[in-house]
């Protein structure tokens, strides 16, 4: 993870769009135009079909992304953007990996996948996919332990955020 005290830490900046054709590259060259680079972009539709959130983790520089969000603001159709604390959020991810296994390492696995809160969904004889649903930070954990078993294909969701308490995301 990235060091707090960087001025390129990670940001999480939700945006309520417009369900149209053509907003997410609108969305995309706003941030491609000041040279930011977007690491994980989660695009649903909102609890009312005619919008949608984009949830988009990117790292940068503070006083570019708030250029950023004040440009997505100006965008037709952006209803609202804006940046998200941590404090202020709860966030999670979805993450699907695919990991090898034998006799031996088969119970030490589901071991591991129950203690962090994940559980497997699919047992082929010579795989297992294992499904967790956390904070970024403890999908990243799961992933570290995993690794020394043979992850064959992993598949993440990205970030999902909600403001917390009456606050709208």
């Amino acid at each position: 993870m990235n060091n707090p005290s960087s001025t390129h830490k990670q940001h999480t900046i939700s945006i309520l769009v417009a369900n149209k054709p053509g907003v997410l590259v609108r969305v995309a060259l706003v941030f491609a135009r000041r040279g930011y680079n977007i690491d994980a972009l989660v695009v649903s539709p909102a609890f009312n079909p005619h919008f949608s959130r984009m949830t988009i983790t990117a790292q940068g520089n503070p006083v570019t992304l708030e250029q950023i969000i004040k440009q997505l603001n100006k965008l037709v159709d952006v209803i609202h953007a804006g940046e998200h604390s941590p404090d202020h959020t709860v966030h999670a991810e979805l993450a699907l990996f695919k990991v090898k296994f034998s006799k031996t390492t088969k119970p030490i696995l589901a071991k591991l996948a129950k203690n962090a809160g994940a559980g497997i969904i699919d047992d082929t004889g010579e795989t297992l996919i294992i499904q967790h649903a956390a904070p970024s930070d403890q999908v990243d954990e799961l992933e570290h332990l995993l690794k020394k078993y043979g992850i064959v294909e992993m598949v993440r969701s990205g970030k999902l955020v909600m403001a917390k308490g009456k606050e709208s995301t």
